[in-house]
């Protein structure tokens, strides 16, 4: 097992993590570090283990409770473990998404001695893949009572700002239906392919909404992100399909965002199919809590493009914020790194607000 020093500067410990292997489904190796060095190097916390996931939480009796929320797993390696600094930058698989503010939440948990919220830590698994097998989720379906907080920090990557709420996203596939004849005959046949003209010129017509929401800009986007048709060169495609991607603002219900994209298409003949749908998550920046996060980290924030697990968060009526040291379009890249400083200020600024008199 591999030792961790949870009191060493987060910049040595986030190398630390980085050096310990954690694809999705094998984080056991980390997830044992990680409760070791909780059990050994922190006080007043009660630490239990769910699968790969650890969690760990105090009961003072102190007013609120902050949650830190980070994923262990990291997408496959790409020759980039163990990690290396060089200068100013730390390099390695997951030195953004997301180790890096694990190891900010786990040397705070070791060195925060009078924390003015009580808090709870959840180090969960397989992030990276499928929501199905995600173990936040599992969490929530079996140990419940361990979600509960007034306010949740996910140390996503966001470069060190505070990134509010999250988009939701849609996954549709569109069908259409032709008839296969040779294509030295073609007008024998009726082109499935062909049929996707308007879908295509709908969108790229489309104009995508912005809207306004406590501060933050959320911008939409409607996208086809896939298309598929055709069985050989010479025979005309009697079937076809479009997948298209909908980001939504997260003051549209899942509801309303279907209801929006059939609306796009209405009128056409086609099949119409949802395959992936994961609400939004709103802001939540009149919260009490989120606010003094905010005036922590200098006021300064903005909206979260693209979909994280701030909106589990939410769906349970916890004011949820993304906030963590890299820049999310570093993520999963070979060349991942992540600038040390930012790891030094993000942990400085949630030290200031895990102390700060209430």
């Amino acid at each position: 097992m591999s030792d961790l020093d949870l009191r060493a500067d987060p910049v040595d410990l986030t190398a630390a993590l980085v050096d310990i292997p954690s694809v999705s489904r094998d984080e056991s190796a980390i997830a044992d570090a990680v409760e070791s060095a909780l059990r050994d190097q922190t006080t007043g916390f009660e630490i239990i283990r769910n699968g790969n996931a650890v969690l760990a939480r105090t009961d003072r009796g102190l007013p609120g409770r902050v949650m830190l929320a980070g994923h262990l797993d990291t997408v496959p390696i790409a020759d980039n473990v163990p990690s290396r600094r060089e200068g100013g930058l730390l390099h390695g698989c997951g030195t953004v998404d997301m180790k890096s503010g694990d190891a900010v939440f786990l040397h705070l948990a070791a060195t925060v001695e009078n924390p003015v919220h009580d808090l709870t830590l959840v180090f969960y698994d397989c992030e990276e893949i499928a929501a199905v097998h995600n173990g936040l989720g599992r969490i929530e379906r079996e140990i419940p009572d361990w979600l509960q907080a007034d306010v949740a920090i996910l140390g996503e990557p966001t470069g060190g700002l505070i990134e509010a709420g999250c988009q939701g996203t849609l996954r549709v596939t569109l069908t259409t239906r032709g008839t296969r004849a040779h294509s030295a005959r073609s007008w024998l046949g009726d082109n499935a392919v062909h049929r996707f003209a308007p879908v295509l010129q709908r969108l790229s017509e489309y104009t995508a909404r912005s809207v306004d929401i406590d501060g933050c800009v959320y911008r939409e986007g409607l996208s086809a992100v896939r298309i598929a048709g055709g069985v050989a060169g010479n025979v005309v495609p009697d079937a076809a399909e479009v997948d298209v991607n909908f980001r939504f603002a997260p003051d549209r219900s899942i509801e309303q965002a279907v209801d929006h994209v059939r609306g796009v298409f209405a009128g056409l003949e086609l099949g119409f199919e949802v395959t992936d749908l994961s609400p939004g998550a709103l802001p939540g920046l009149g919260d009490p809590a989120a606010a003094t996060l905010i005036e922590a980290a200098g006021g300064q924030f903005r909206a979260k493009y693209g979909w994280t697990d701030v909106s589990r968060f939410s769906a349970l009526g916890i004011a949820a914020v993304n906030y963590g040291p890299g820049d999310p379009n570093l993520a999963h890249k070979r060349d991942e790194h992540v600038p040390v400083q930012q790891i030094t200020d993000v942990a400085t600024v949630l030290r200031s607000y895990l102390t700060a008199p209430v």
